[in-house]
């Protein structure tokens, strides 16, 4: 509930006065509805269904007083069409409330989906590297889609707990013994249903957690599909997904049933009240016709607005895990969050390096606990500005640990990283990125043209700039074949493209940056070896105007770097300056 709370308040703050004005067209709305049902008293009267009992009924007396000093002919016709103009007045502010009500829930969704996605984008590579992606696609759809669904749902309780308290207080005005009978056992039955609320909140737990392994299993899945395809296991992955899918039908059928039973035990308890309410009307508190026939009426309005409210909590409930996710995530982003030192200004500042980066005592663990074994250990080293260093190691050795560390992704532990003699802090830390141009040994390409792909890093890059890139990559020959140049579209990850065109690609946006520290790690690793010569070529001529960095394995990619750093289980156990070598 804390978390239901904390929500109800930011939708507060969120919506401001709106959300007062919301509140009072729903008390409008109700007293409308209250004075057309009280405008049946007269109406009936003025056509003789009560006899000479209306004038038990409050200010009926005088309404028929005056509508008898005219002829029934002008009476009727004045009567019906008050009763018309206070219906359409409650009509029209209830289309006006549910239109506001609907922008108010969508502005709001609006606002949590921004401030998830801002905090996931502000959030530090650690936190990534700690989570799977497909828990924050899960948060941000799924999730979302339930917490969206649990504030409409919000708003129509407080729109029917409006209605109710206004008709309770007509009926109150009407016959308080009959109202207070009825109060009391229309609150015994809610708390007899107080079990089926506490039911739909376990199953909205298990609802989240189906949901979260449906995601990650769709992520993966999908992502591994060629391996999935390659390997002959379509069978084994749909005995998992038929499985899974059967739990969340149960699961959804479940909470169905305990809907569908808790409407239907309120049904039949609304038959035994009111078979009880007209006898105990009769023969105990002897109501008058009139007085019965409009509390009776207000009483089979009111009845289905409790059915809804008991629908409607126990929905809110089922959505409690789902908002206690995203808070969670809200609460994991603010704590990983890293400053923004161009916040609000839209222009990225850099951090040239002159002198170089060095290493001095720098340990890094991944895991959270001390107990954690450390990824890299001590690690003494200089990368000289204007030069080509290579990291090489064997798989799991820290290459790229180190590397992320160096371009200031992760922060050591212990230790410390200086560029050109100074510490790298938080604040500087943003700055060396906005210096680097990253080429993975995976290349990662949008589902767009490869124009778009390029000038994701340089919107305002001319047509001139981005042809200068391709050719440094050796990627403008194949991008002139293709049937739509610089537009032609490259798929999801680049999939229309082969490896090696994609890494030519992702090395020419590297390059548009016009980074001052360029880091490849395997970037030349699908090139066959004429384009492999070609951009070692161009790598070499860069030499002077940027600091290079490569992880490799193959020889022919390290044979022009100017030093050498060897990684062996975390630790520097060698460094060649290939210089002195040569």
């Amino acid at each position: 509930m804390t978390d239901l709370w904390f929500y109800l308040n930011r939708l507060r703050g969120f919506a401001g006065i709106r959300l007062y004005t919301q509140l009072a067209a729903m008390i409008a709305v109700g007293l409308f509805d209250g004075v057309g049902i009280y405008l049946l008293a007269p109406l009936l009267g003025l056509l003789g269904f009560f006899g000479g009992s209306s004038g038990s009924i409050p200010l009926a007396a005088g309404w028929l007083d005056a509508l008898r000093s005219l002829n029934v002919a002008a009476a009727l016709p004045v009567l019906l069409g008050v009763y018309v103009l206070v219906m359409a007045i409650q009509a029209l502010l209830q289309k006006e409330q549910s239109i506001r009500g609907a922008q108010l829930q969508q502005g709001f969704i609006r606002h949590l989906r921004l401030r998830i996605y801002e905090g996931l984008m502000r959030s530090n590579w650690l936190f990534f590297v700690r989570r799977r992606r497909s828990d924050f696609h899960h948060v941000l759809t799924s999730e979302l889609a339930r917490v969206s669904q649990a504030t409409y749902l919000l708003m129509q309780l407080a729109s029917s707990l409006a209605f109710t308290v206004i008709q309770i207080a007509f009926a109150f005005w009407l016959s308080a013994k009959l109202t207070a009978f009825v109060l009391i056992s229309g609150a015994a039955i809610a708390l007899a249903m107080r079990r089926r609320i506490r039911r739909a909140k376990a199953v909205g737990n298990q609802t989240s957690l189906l949901s979260q392994s449906y995601y990650a299993g769709l992520t993966d899945h999908l992502g591994g599909i060629k391996e999935i395809k390659s390997n002959r296991l379509e069978a084994f992955y749909l005995d998992w997904f038929r499985s899974l899918t059967g739990r969340m039908e149960a699961n959804f059928t479940a909470f169905s049933r305990l809907q569908a039973v808790t409407e239907c035990l309120y049904r039949i308890a609304a038959a035994a009240l009111i078979a009880l309410f007209v006898y105990l009307s009769y023969e105990v508190f002897r109501v008058a016709p009139g007085q019965l026939m409009l509390i009776v009426i207000i009483f089979a309005r009111l009845w289905p607005r409790f059915t809804a409210v008991q629908s409607n909590a126990e929905q809110i409930y089922s959505a409690i895990p789902a908002i206690r996710s995203l808070r969670q995530l809200e609460r994991e982003c603010e704590a990983a969050r890293e400053s923004a030192d161009d916040e609000g200004t839209g222009i990225p500042r850099a951090m040239p390096v002159k002198q170089g980066i060095e290493c001095s005592g720098v340990f890094f663990r991944y895991g959270e606990d001390e107990q954690s074994e450390y990824a890299l250990k001590d690690i003494n080293a200089r990368i000289p500005a204007g030069k080509m260093t290579a990291i090489i190691g064997k798989s799991g050795a820290g290459k790229s640990t180190l590397v992320d560390i160096l371009m200031g992704l992760l922060e050591p532990v212990r230790g410390t990283v200086l560029i050109d003699g100074v510490p790298l802090g938080e604040d500087t830390r943003n700055l060396l990125r906005h210096s680097v141009g990253y080429v993975a040994q995976d290349p990662f390409l949008f589902h767009a043209s490869i124009r778009e792909n390029l000038q994701a890093v340089r919107p305002d890059a001319r047509e001139e700039e981005l042809w200068e890139a391709l050719r440094f990559s050796a990627s403008d020959d194949f991008v002139r074949r293709l049937p739509e140049g610089l537009d032609t579209i490259v798929g999801d990850r680049g999939v229309r493209l082969s490896g090696g065109e994609r890494q030519r690609l992702v090395l020419a946006r590297a390059m548009l940056r016009r980074p001052s520290i360029l880091v490849l790690d395997e970037a030349t690793s699908a090139l066959d070896n004429e384009n492999e010569a070609r951009i070692q070529e161009a790598i070499d001529r860069l030499k002077g105007t940027m600091t290079i960095i490569v992880i490799a394995h193959r020889l022919s990619t390290i044979r022009n770097a100017d030093q050498v750093l060897v990684l062996e289980r975390g630790e520097v156990v060698r460094e060649e300056d290939q210089q002195l070598a040569k």
